[in-house]
């Protein structure tokens, strides 16, 4: 009996030893990317760089200084408002910034892909892995059950037989997505959390029966052990903590897995001390050709010890991860512009066009940004006052009117009613857009079929992205992407094409050595190209402007009213926002600012106004925290799904089970399609000077301050 009690004892320490000797083998080992590996990162980042400028008018960025230059690095970016797009421009940003190269953690799906995944292995990302990709159609049907909606009953089903606690339950269509928390046969499961069932669709099918897909858990234990020995080597990590690309007006909630990565990275290597930065992705029509982008830093964010301390506490753990996505949560809302819904954005984009005699127009794009940041918060918080309830109807008035008449409203102020100059104007604008157009056309002719192969494809792209998700709006967010990547692929095959039909057919006039031909045709072909680009952007911008100018030939009437109609919408919205603006931001002034800039008398530095307006921000948090006592915690309005990983943090702090992108998928109610900013917006392509314009503002608001 001993002998036996005594074999199993020495049974056990042995597995005991197999499975630590195992798990030191498995253990992930950090090495240092070869020196190739980075020539390929700064070759295929300076690549991508460039044919972003093609693609996009403007890429600034703002708030450089606030990157840290020392230590290891979380950039955290949203919204995910381009697939693609959005890690290669905050990776050139950051690159000219500091000189970092940042690692992604992308969704090794991705990486299995032809085009993005060599992409993806180019910039050195980190694959991570997601339930959701491997879900697989699995045998009979599923229902709900009445009494409990957590309980699912099957038809036909072997939920015993390669099922486990953690997999994955997935409905037809991507409806919708739940893990499984427990199984009691072959036919009875519960899950963690019931399937939404806000959608009819939803409900009939969980009510009648569903064939259903399955999907195992993924471990992700490496994928953290990989991140925290990234970090602990000081080097930089990426990720867009809502996890998927969207192209809703307001941030999704973010997942728990960024916090963890910091608190568990400090944890295991107390000497590493890492820092994160919110990044804010803001764009105007992000899906559109020749658009433009703002990339804006917030302070980093220090993880004090005592937090660190409190995530290594069994008890307290959960509070740790909670208090820092909150904190992260709050930096990220600081650099970007969410709006609810469209109405608001209506109003926020008049707002901003209007007040004070159209400042908006010259200023640079960055402050731009922060201007319409203000302008949302000032818009919620007063949204129910029955004076914004008014303007909200004079605003939504006013740009049903532009559209009828299809006139920005940026043309209608500076239109002049002066017929015999109108009408000489209107004939040497169409004049000079009739000779751009005939310069561009070769460049447009050649390129026409990527324009066209383009536009489709990646409209086949979306519809087939926006059935697969269930929070994406038009999945405005992939098109971009996938013009780009035609672009890049098709680009060269098409002036090939060009250069071997064109070397033909002057084979007899150019020169006898065909290659050297060919190569030059080539050249030939790429400028041809780019000259049509820049024409065209000149060529746009004078056919935007004429449509003002027949107005004002044909029926001059008309636009006196939309004149008149403007002017009395720009008094209302100054009025109530330097009414209204003191009360949100102490030391607002808007006819102080407003006549020290028409006279003159400040001059500027914007990233030491950048520095005192972040100083003014962590004093007046500071001054909450202390007459609060006590920072509360800030849910989402969709908190019951801020994060799979924050629910399965246990006493140990195991990683295996903790998903760093989400599984569930959420379907928005949401009717807007912009991420940040609409179409309304067009830039004053005539300022001199636009540094000494904003410098003029940003003066007067410091010396107010002062």
């Amino acid at each position: 009996m001993s002998e036996g009690l005594a074999s199993q004892e020495l049974e056990s320490v042995s597995k005991t030893a197999d499975s630590r000797a195992n798990q030191e083998k498995d253990a992930y080992a950090y090495e240092e990317a070869p020196a190739y590996r980075k020539f390929v990162y700064d070759v295929f980042l300076w690549l991508l760089s460039n044919i972003f400028d093609c693609f996009f008018r403007e890429i600034r960025s703002r708030g450089r200084y606030k990157i840290p230059t020392q230590g290891p690095v979380i950039f955290v970016a949203a919204p995910h408002a381009n697939q693609f797009i959005d890690p290669v421009i905050l990776m050139g940003q950051v690159k000219k910034a500091v000189n970092k190269r940042i690692s992604f953690l992308v969704a090794e799906k991705s990486l299995t892909r032809k085009a993005v995944g060599t992409f993806a292995r180019c910039a050195m990302s980190i694959g991570v892995g997601r339930a959701q990709d491997n879900l697989r159609p699995a045998p009979g049907k599923i229902r709900v059950s009445e009494e409990n909606p957590r309980k699912i009953i099957g038809q036909g089903t072997k939920f015993t037989n390669g099922f486990t606690p953690q997999g994955l339950i997935g409905l037809p269509k991507s409806l919708g997505n739940a893990t499984i928390e427990s199984i009691e046969s072959d036919t009875v499961l519960y899950l963690r959390k019931e399937f939404k069932q806000n959608k009819p669709e939803v409900r009939q099918l969980l009510v009648k029966g569903t064939s259903f897909k399955y999907a195992p858990k993924v471990d992700q234990k490496k994928v953290y052990e990989r991140v925290f020995e990234h970090l602990a080597h000081d080097q930089c990590v990426g990720i867009f903590p809502e996890g998927g690309s969207h192209d809703r007006t307001d941030l999704l909630p973010l997942k728990a897995g960024v916090a963890i990565m910091a608190l568990g990275c400090m944890s295991k290597n107390p000497d590493v001390n890492v820092k994160i930065v919110p990044c804010g992705m803001n764009y105007f029509h992000p899906h559109k050709f020749r658009s433009r982008a703002v990339v804006e830093f917030g302070n980093p964010i220090e993880i004090s010890p005592e937090l660190v301390q409190k995530y290594q506490q069994s008890e307290t753990n959960r509070d740790a991860v909670r208090e820092l996505l909150d904190t992260i949560s709050d930096g990220l809302k600081a650099v970007t512009v969410t709006c609810p819904d469209y109405e608001t954005l209506m109003v926020v984009q008049a707002a901003r066009r209007l007040y004070a005699g159209q400042l908006s127009a010259k200023l640079p794009l960055s402050l731009v940004i922060e201007m319409n940041r203000r302008l949302v918060k000032g818009y919620q918080t007063y949204r129910e006052d029955p004076r914004i309830q008014e303007l909200k109807e004079y605003v939504l008035k006013y740009n049903a009117n532009l559209r009828h008449f299809n006139i920005p409203d940026h043309q209608v102020e500076s239109a002049k009613i002066n017929f015999a100059k109108n009408f000489g104007l209107l004939i040497f604008r169409s004049l000079r857009l009739l000779f751009s157009l005939i310069l561009a056309l070769p460049g447009i002719i050649m390129f026409s079929p990527i324009f066209i192969i383009a536009k489709i494809i990646s409209q086949n792209k979306a519809r087939q992205a926006l059935a697969a998700s269930t929070v994406k709006i038009k999945a405005n967010d992939v098109i971009a992407t996938w013009k780009i990547l035609i672009g890049m692929g098709l680009a060269p095959l098409l002036y090939s094409v060009w250069s071997g039909l064109l070397t033909y057919y002057f084979r007899h006039s150019i020169t006898r050595n065909k290659f050297v031909s060919f190569a030059g045709i080539y050249v030939l072909c790429s400028i041809v190209t780019y000259s049509a680009l820049i024409i065209g952007d000149n060529g746009m911008d004078v056919f935007k402007s004429l449509r003002p100018l027949y107005l004002s030939v044909t029926t001059p009437g008309i636009l006196k009213d939309l004149q008149k109609e403007r002017r009395g919408l720009e008094q209302k919205i100054t009025e109530i926002i330097n009414t209204l603006g003191p009360e949100l931001y102490p030391g607002f002034d808007g006819t102080s600012l407003s006549d020290k800039y028409r006279y003159g008398l400040t001059s500027y530095d914007e990233e030491e106004e950048d520095r005192k307006t972040s100083e003014l921000k962590r004093r007046r948090l500071l001054r909450k925290r202390k007459e609060s006592g006590k920072q509360k915690a800030r849910r989402s309005p969709e908190s019951e799904a801020e994060s799979d990983a924050l629910s399965m943090l246990n006493s140990d702090n195991s990683l295996s089970n903790i998903p760093i992108f989400s599984n569930v998928d959420r379907r928005s109610g949401s009717v807007s399609s912009m991420t940040s900013l609409s179409s309304g917006f067009e830039i004053v392509e005539d300022m001199t000077k636009p540094d000494e314009l904003s410098g003029k503002i940003a003066h007067a608001v410091r010396e107010k301050r002062e």
